[in-house]
């Protein structure tokens, strides 16, 4: 027999019996379809192509070897990422690390650097001949290994994505509902055993948003891949695009939107839709002690926060002290760039946190395939390149829409398409945090279910509201390709700066923007970060 609570989470979860809600399942249902809108363009051309030219062109040898890089850089990303951030996020949540709150903010600022910035820095020092091997110029050494290929692409790609799965699982761990542990150490559990039975499956669903977020970004990078001079699907399908192949673009970014809907499919089938409820506060007396470990524990977040973030900082500082005595006034950075920039994420953050409240709550709440579908369609637009997407929407404006084409609004849709799942993902992980008791009570104590939502259901997520939309700024603040693609007649930003400077060779003029996209960035992340400790007395 199903016990009283059970059967409370079955009436206020849903079940799969039950009939979805209209009005949020049209209003899920259209966000979904506008997310994967612009993707159609891709079967228009894609049906132009001649039948054995298509299939000549998909099976080559050619294609093959990019497929399988993909799936490797992809994989191995995702796994590094996971054995990066969850323990990152464990020390800082769950123990007593010394300078908790410090290593909790500078961990996650990784995820500020643009990953093509990340690329050029790391060649620039680590390359056969680049900065480290003029410092070991005096012991004889005259040549570094080569950096480039897979494990190049694997470094640098971790580096600036395992982030996603640290905030994620940092957000559960942090709601977490300590008396389970408690429960598990009366039992004779010791705390391996605890954390393996108890914490673990609890915080599952977080670890696989945020790991499948790590994936979709690796399979969708370009700049790291080409800098790195990995062939990757993104590297061929950009070079097709220049070369006027765009029938072999349109087949290879088909091919690419199949390998994201197979990784979507696994993550569905990894993670639950398990509650991990709890009342978000943590107390300093049931961190776990380190004991004599507690100092050198802080040599991991150390070593990883240096590698991601000295490196790049100093490659930059370095090209801001090489300016030379080349002059170039198109390329002088100018403030209307950052204003453009912050004014057109903040926009595309505020969008994309409303377009994914109905998305997420609807698969939190439902166990229908409808509400499933709904949720994994939005994922698809963060996989697919941007210079595939950019293609796409000129396609359409230019075409279909000209009122439209070239207009902020345009842009700002392009981007919610690109980061969506990023305000999905967190939304839904806070929406499973709450637990369905609470909305069952204010139920019965009369309210509607919109009253309930946003009496109950709405205050509590709302951290992952702001993280979200958090994530969602920091993303598209990096952006690249879209920007190039759709933005405005005159719009000038610090990405399409820093393009132009590295696209004629001058990197001193990419140096000031470049350190600026990382100084706002940061000041975001630490504002959230700043303010979620607040929220949970951290």
């Amino acid at each position: 027999m199903r016990s009283p609570r059970e059967t409370v989470r079955r009436i206020a979860r849903g079940t799969e019996d039950e009939q979805l809600p209209v009005g949020l399942t049209l209003l899920a249902g259209a966000v979904a379809a506008a997310m994967v809108f612009p993707l159609t363009w891709l079967f228009v051309k894609a049906w132009t192509v001649d039948l054995g030219r298509a299939r000549e062109l998909m099976f080559s040898a050619e294609t093959l070897d990019i497929l399988v890089n993909s799936l490797l850089l992809m994989s191995l990303v995702t796994v590094f990422s996971i054995l990066i951030g969850v323990p990152l996020a464990y020390l800082t949540v769950r123990t007593n690390l010394p300078f908790r709150r410090f290593w909790t903010i500078v961990v996650a600022l990784p995820l500020v650097v643009p990953s093509y910035i990340g690329a050029f820095a790391f060649v620039s020092a680590f390359g056969p001949s680049g900065e480290f091997q003029s410092l070991l110029a005096g012991f004889g050494i005259e040549r570094l290994p080569e950096i480039y290929g897979l494990e190049g692409a694997v470094f640098v790609v971790t580096l600036y994505t395992y982030p996603y799965v640290y905030l994620t699982t940092r957000a559960a761990l942090i709601s977490f509902d300590e008396g389970l542990i408690d429960a598990a150490r009366t039992l004779n559990h010791g705390r391996w055993e605890a954390f393996r039975r108890v914490t673990l499956p609890q915080v599952r669903p977080a670890i696989a948003a945020g790991g499948l977020l790590a994936a979709l970004y690796a399979l969708s990078d370009f700049g790291t891949p080409a800098i790195m001079r990995f062939p990757v699907f993104t590297r061929q399908i950009y070079v097709e695009n220049r070369s006027f192949g765009q029938d072999y673009a349109a087949l290879l970014s088909l091919q690419l939107l199949a390998v994201v809907l197979v990784v979507l499919a696994l993550e569905w089938r990894i993670r639950s839709n398990q509650t991990v409820s709890g009342d978000g506060s943590e107390g300093t007396e049931n961190r776990i002690d380190l004991g004599w470990l507690r100092w050198p524990a802080t040599v991991v977040p150390a070593a990883v926060a240096t590698v991601a973030l000295v490196v790049p900082v100093w490659i930059l500082t370095l090209w801001t002290q090489r300016a030379g005595d080349t002059y170039r006034s198109d390329l002088t950075f100018e403030w209307i760039q950052a204003v453009n920039s912050v004014s057109v994420s903040a926009a595309a953050a505020l969008v994309a946190g409303l377009c994914a409240l109905p998305v997420a709550y609807l698969a939190a709440n439902h166990d229908s395939p409808l509400a499933v579908v709904f949720e994994r369609l939005t994922y698809v637009g963060f996989a697919v390149p941007g210079v595939v997407l950019g293609l796409a929407l000129v396609f359409f404006g230019a075409n279909y829409a000209p009122w439209i084409y070239q207009t902020t609004p345009l842009l700002v849709f392009a981007y919610v398409v690109r980061f969506l799942p990023q305000a999905v993902g967190s939304t839904r992980t806070s929406i499973l945090q709450i637990d369905p008791e609470l909305v069952e009570a204010s139920r019965v104590l009369g309210e509607s279910s919109l009253g309930s939502f946003r009496r109950v259901t709405l205050p509590l997520v709302r951290s992952g509201i702001v993280a979200g939309a958090a994530l969602v700024f920091l993303t598209t603040m990096k952006e690249l390709p879209v920007t190039l693609f759709l933005r405005p007649s005159g719009f000038e930003s610090i990405v399409t700066q820093i393009w132009a400077a590295q696209a004629n060779a001058l990197y001193q003029y990419a140096a000031v923007p470049a350190l600026l996209l990382m100084f706002i960035s940061a000041l975001s992340m630490v504002v959230l970060l700043a303010q979620e400790n607040n929220d949970k007395g951290l």
